[in-house]
């Protein structure tokens, strides 16, 4: 079992129900995706660039989904959170019922495409 799994299923609920669910949205769309396991934190990295990670905080109460970048997203602007951070974006949820696939996916999508104009720094 890779680190990342470990550290997964080793969550407290109901940190690991969302990090699993979002794991599951993740790879459904692309299954190319490796999880690895960096900053002690789950972190996917697409077509050897970083795509996002998954950063529970038991403290705040949620589970970050973060992306790279100072991309400015074509819709869903409103939901990403940065919090002073230049590079970093994230969208947050406390439970499983907070996730919205259709937003999540729009943004991975859309991670995923500027990745390739350079968005993504190796």
């Amino acid at each position: 079992m890779k680190p990342a799994e470990v550290y997964i299923l080793n969550l407290e609920e109901p940190f690991k129900s969302i990090v699993m669910h979002l794991q599951l949205i993740i790879e459904q769309q692309f299954p190319e995706v490796e999880l690895q396991f960096k900053w002690k934190i789950p972190f996917y990295v697409l077509d050897g660039s970083p795509f996002c990670y998954l950063n529970p905080s038991k403290k705040k109460g949620y589970v970050d989904v973060g992306f790279y970048g100072d991309h400015k997203f074509e819709k869903y602007n409103e939901f990403l959170i940065s919090e002073g951070r230049k590079v970093v974006k994230s969208l947050r949820f406390s439970s499983i019922e907070e996730i919205n696939s259709e937003i999540l996916t729009y943004i991975l999508y859309e991670a995923n495409s500027n990745k390739e104009k350079g968005f993504w720094k190796k």
